[in-house]
């Protein structure tokens, strides 16, 4: 679609009073404004690194620099708003948060919910992955993390805050007047942004070469066609790069020593790589504006260039450099997995989970690649103490990202290790880029591993592209289907017919023990009915919808289930027929069913905040259902939990049902319930509102929840967890019962119980007694069944070796076993054709009147004996399926034992001819 650019927008007052005048760069032919004439924009790759050399009035540490932002802001009326987690919780269609405009995207940004301030200043640290192949390469333009300085203001039809003048004013007084850059250094280019679902035309900041700040004013929202829809709400959204501000007042070699300081050199110290020259560096830097370093023409370009100016020899400036991008590339990734880690994800095959990983298992790459026997655990350990002042929850989760990080280099050194049988099963000889990302995808195998396991075995090279990773990454960085608050699962035109209704009354929110009500019919259609008011609950939030019966003068119709489009309530009938607009009707719920799902959604909050106190904070729930029969619960887990900790969740979740606690539902304003209780609200899902329903037990558990709930924490009765299991990678499902549905679960326990005293002959009281006694009798039988084995495999053994047919170049055995013992016979196959390489050893078994066949090669026999080839001439003369290799071939054979038996002797006959 034509971006609608009105380009008078970009006429500032600010440019006409200070002499400004548009331009365009002679590169990149791009629109810029400069108070002196010049013919480039002042933004690489149209310039060289020239900010070195710009004097300023401060040289501020990375710290000093995120504070004198806030500060220069506050001071012009902007209210300072705490940063929020790297991991978008409040977001349902996107997981890291990659720019400050995301904290308000897209619940502010839409109108639906007034902004925590306006305007409003904030340091938000920032996570993209995009770019990260490039990390390392342009000395800290691209990193995975960074904090995005943003002020923001939010201007309504009738409240206007500020707009274009202002904001390009703001950037002048900050760059030029506060940090003293020269003016006529300083350049604003004309450019367009998309994020988020928005856009807007906007400003790039640029010094030296240096893209310092981007200033976004959001007109447009784009559609699910793509087409710039007008906003009422017009955004001022800025991006100023604390990272690069850092670096330009420092003018320090790169980007990494403005921020990391002394970890630069204790990072080069710890991989064993010598730190280049600092000459060597500037030179680099200097020279690099103009290239792409991870383009091997244009680094041997910029390693000319250097090498030419400082008079010293390529390949000794080459020495030095070897390394050193791999050094901040780990500098890098590894702050991002503490920042990832410390926020709570938990490293899995889906979602941020999977992101996390990606970083995690990029960096253990690097490490391996570099030959050094650190772990990856004590490098990501000097991240959390360095930054531990800034990100205090780094110091307070420190234990558990070690041992979360411990657990990741294990799984990955197991998956490099299943590296060549990987490959021979799933990698064709030259696969392609995309086949590449899905066996990263599936199975974790980087795809320089592949390329060397298909190297060596074919002779063939693949080429890698140079952003593999942030191909990768761009694919997963939100979600393909994005969660609803409240899924709907209803045929199109139903939902289509509803949203035309108007909303119905909550009577189940309002006393969600109310099970008689009387209501006024809406309308039908087909087999879905809406009255006016109704106390049956929609399925939401993993409750499911209640049943019941909706009574009239005609009849009774029976509700079969419950659901929600919007605001409208849809009963869903075994039978419409009778039932018309207008009608005075009465409902009534099954109560004993609701109960059960009310205990059960209680008991799900209880048990959410028992895991997350035994477990950690960084537990979220991940799905949840709640039936009348019992619940489960999934959550982020990085292991399976102790049977210790499990019998400790269930205690403290029991006890929280002996306390009594009152069970609240408040609605809150969503800024005052987030600064009240931060996103762990959002568990269940984000409500699109600016008013939430939030649930509370308190100081246990709090959620904004659609469901409905017991008044006490008491009504709950008790909670049994009956079944933990590890679902996905990451992910641990609980399900447990409560109430009375613990009672018929204890039932199933007692018939089974007494099915299994039945079996044992023994009361109920004395089970177990004979149960121990049993066990034992079976060690006992099993040894000395181990016994007999280890006597029969050796005379069969014997057998084989002394009866084989000697035909030459190779013997012949035609075994067919009389026990059917599959383990015995493995290893039978195994040590008779290592006894005697020269050996062929046919097994022929009985199965459902086939033959199953087995072909097993010695490796002297591989010489003059294919097994394939001898499958081939046993199938010309009866049908047999097979399949194998050389030395092993394994199939079923259409055709008895004894009829088998003549048909492979009848093989070996014509195969020795």
């Amino acid at each position: 679609m034509v971006k609608p650019i009105n380009p008078s927008i970009y006429v500032t007052k600010m440019f006409n009073e200070r002499g400004y005048r548009r331009r365009q760069c002679k590169y990149c032919k791009v629109d810029f404004w400069s108070v002196v004439d010049r013919d480039n924009c002042g933004d690489a790759p149209c310039t060289d690194y020239t900010f070195f050399d710009i004097k300023t009035k401060r040289t501020l540490s990375y710290r000093e620099a995120r504070n004198l932002f806030i500060e220069f802001f506050k001071k012009r009326g902007h209210e300072i708003v705490e940063p929020r987690p790297v991991v978008a919780r409040w977001r349902e269609d996107l997981y890291l948060t990659i720019a400050s405009i995301v904290v308000f995207q897209p619940h502010v940004t839409s109108g639906i919910v007034d902004p925590p301030a306006n305007p409003l200043v904030i340091a938000q640290p920032c996570i993209r992955l995009e770019d990260i192949d490039a990390v390392g390469y342009t000395m800290g333009r691209h990193l995975t993390n960074f904090i995005m300085g943003g002020h923001h203001a939010f201007n309504y039809p009738t409240k206007q805050i500020y707009w274009v003048d202002e904001t390009v004013e703001f950037a002048k007084e900050f760059f030029v007047d506060e940090l003293g850059i020269p003016e006529d250094e300083i350049t604003f280019k004309e450019s367009w942004w998309e994020g988020g679902g928005n856009a807007g035309p906007s400003f790039e900041v640029a010094v030296g070469g240096l893209e310092l700040a981007t200033l976004v004013f959001m007109m447009f929202k784009v559609d699910e066609n793509g087409n710039y829809v007008e906003l009422p709400l017009k955004i001022v959204d800025t991006g100023y790069g604390i990272e690069r501000i850092a670096w330009f007042l420092q003018k320090t070699p790169t980007a990494f020593h403005a921020v990391y300081g002394d970890l630069v050199k204790d990072f080069h110290k710890a991989l064993n790589i010598l730190e280049p020259d600092k000459e060597i560096l500037y030179a680099l830097v200097k020279a690099s504006g103009r290239y792409d370093l991870t383009k091997k023409e244009d680094f041997n370009k910029v390693l000319e260039i250097v090498s030419t100016s400082l008079g010293i020899n390529k390949n000794d400036a080459w020495d030095q450099l070897r390394n050193v991008f791999d050094v901040y590339a780990i500098l890098d990734h590894t702050k991002t997995i503490a920042l990832m880690l410390a926020d709570g994800i938990v490293p899995s095959n889906s979602g941020e989970g999977y992101l996390a990983r990606l970083v995690i298992r990029r960096t253990l790459r690097r490490l391996s690649k570099l030959g050094v026997g650190i772990p990856l655990a004590e490098l990501v350990a000097k991240q959390l103490h360095y930054w531990g002042d800034m990100y205090p929850h780094m110091i307070k989760y420190k234990n558990r990202i070690i041992e979360i990080i411990q657990i990741e280099e294990e799984k990955f050194r197991e998956i490099i290790a299943k590296a060549s049988s990987i490959v021979e099963k799933y990698v064709k000889r030259t696969p392609s880029i995309d086949e590449l990302v899905e066996l990263y995808d599936s199975h974790g195998l980087p795809p320089d591993i592949v390329s060397q396991e298909i190297e060596k075995r074919y002779g063939v090279k693949i080429e890698i592209p140079s952003n593999f990773y942030s191909l990768v990454a761009s694919r997963h960085s939100k979600p393909r289907v994005v969660r609803e608050f409240e899924e709907v699962k209803l045929p199109r035109d139903v939902v289509e017919w509803a949203e035309k209704l108007p909303p119905t009354r909550k009577l189940f929110h309002e006393d969600p023990y109310q099970r008689v009500f009387k209501a006024k019919v809406i309308d039908v259609y087909k087999n879905y009915v809406v009255l006016d008011a109704t106390a049956f609950y929609p399925e939401g939030g993993g409750q499911l919808g209640d049943i019941g019966y909706i009574k009239t003068d005609k009849g009774i119709y029976k509700v079969v289930d419950t659901k929600k489009v919007g605001d409208v309530v849809i009963h869903i009938v075994e039978d419409s027929k009778g039932l018309t607009s207008g009608m005075e009707v009465v409902g009534e719920i099954n109560w004993s069913v609701r109960y059960r799902r009310m205990r059960h959604h209680t008991a799900t909050h209880i048990i959410l905040g028992a895991l997350r106190n035994v477990l950690g904070d960084h537990v979220w729930q991940a799905g949840a259902e709640k039936t009348e029969y019992k619940a489960r619960l999934d959550v982020t887990h990085y292991k399976m939990p102790s049977p210790k900790e499990i019998e400790e969740i269930e205690k403290i979740a029991n006890s929280v049902i002996d306390m009594g606690l009152n069970v609240s539902v408040k609605y809150m304003d969503r800024n005052e319930a987030e600064k009240k209780y931060g996103f762990v609200l959002y568990q269940g899902g984000v409500p699109m509102t600016p008013t939430i329903r939030v649930v509370e037990i308190p100081n246990w558990d709090v959620e904004a929840c659609f469901g409905t709930h017991v008044r006490n924490t008491m009504e709950v009765g008790a909670i049994k967890i009956v079944n933990v299991e590890k679902i996905a990678d990451g992910v641990i499902r609980f399900e447990f019962v409560a109430g009375t549905a613990l009672s018929d679960y204890a039932k199933q326990l007692e018939n089974k119980l007494s099915s299994i005293s039945s079996m044992l002959d023994a009361s109920i009281e004395n089970v177990d007694k004979r149960a121990e006694s049993i066990v034992k009798q079976v060690q006992m039988l099993e040894n000395m069944l181990r016994s007999y084995r280890i006597m029969y495999e050796g005379l069969l053994i014997e057998q084989i070796i002394k009866n084989s047919e000697d035909l030459g170049n190779f013997k012949v055995f035609i075994l067919k076993p009389e026990i059917p013992d599959e383990e015995l016979l493995k290893s039978v196959i195994v040590k008779a054709i290592e006894k005697d390489p020269k050996l062929v050893l046919i097994v022929l078994q009985p199965r459902n009147n086939r033959t199953f066949i087995e072909i097993s090669l010695g490796r002297e026999a591989e010489k003059y004996v294919d097994a394939r080839e001898f499958a081939k001439v046993i199938s010309k003369k009866v049908l047999l399926k097979a399949g194998g290799k050389r030395d092993h071939v394994t199939g079923v054979v259409e055709a008895s034992v004894k009829d088998a038996e003549n048909i492979v002797r009848e093989a070996i006959k014509e195969m020795t001819k």
